[in-house]
């Protein structure tokens, strides 16, 4: 990684992170990075999605690099309010770059959440880039349709508080190289805390049969994403 990320003098490989800086998310470290690609969109990924799906299979064009530094976690959600423009049978692979043991903070899921009928009804057909055409914040822009309580689109602040809640457990393991965690876009889930001195690599890519509708923010040459484009205007 660039730009001082690292902490000087270590080696790279650790991933040592520079306590002066934080980093969480980074689609550029995908980028033309065609060993990445492979593992992503080529071989046995690609295979295992058309046996999984029955079909041919279209993954979305934009990759989801994470380098977490050491700190805290990213709250609970489903996939569903980021990419639910297109088919509900859309599946993400999360996967980790190397060995993550559990306090370098991997991914939890929880339990049976993906068939919890009134997620999928309410807050996973929410959509975090609708904004209130009448409502606008102190610096005049529209304000979220999911209301200030989901600002970023998160489900919950607190996991225990959550599973209480919908039931199941949090689920998580160490894992290594070569390891792949895959849920469908209505699995509630969340990451741990780093509570190490090093950065935690990992990427999400997504994929779907290449015959259903898909979600338009996030393919293409250069995929649009969350930006001003993707803004759907509703009265609220």
């Amino acid at each position: 990684m660039e730009n001082g990320k690292l902490q000087r003098g270590t080696d790279p490989m650790e991933c040592i992170a520079n306590p002066e800086m934080r980093v969480a998310f980074e689609p550029g470290a995908a980028k033309d990075n065609a060993a990445l690609m492979k593992v992503l969109y080529d071989g046995p990924m690609m295979d295992f999605y058309a046996r999984f799906l029955d079909g041919e299979v279209l993954h979305f064009d934009f990759t989801w690099f994470r380098a977490v530094s050491p700190g805290g976690s990213t709250p609970p959600h489903t996939d569903a309010v980021y990419m639910n423009r297109g088919t509900d049978a859309l599946y993400t692979s999360w996967t980790p770059i190397g060995d993550v043991p559990q306090k370098l903070g991997g991914l939890m899921v929880l339990e049976g959440s993906h068939k919890h009928q009134k997620l999928r009804e309410n807050y996973s057909r929410m959509d975090v880039d609708t904004v209130c055409e009448n409502r606008r914040d102190a610096n005049s822009k529209r304000v979220s349709a999911m209301g200030k309580a989901r600002t970023g689109g998160w489900l919950s602040q607190n996991p225990v508080k959550l599973r209480d809640a919908l039931g199941g457990r949090w689920l998580t393991s160490e894992f290594r190289a070569g390891d792949l965690l895959m849920f469908s876009i209505f699995t509630v889930h969340a990451s741990i805390d780093n509570q190490t001195d090093r950065i935690r690599l990992s990427s999400d890519s997504r994929y779907q049969r290449a015959s259903e509708a898909v979600d338009e923010r996030w393919i293409g040459d250069k995929p649009y994403a969350h930006s001003e484009r993707a803004k759907r205007g509703v009265i609220c």
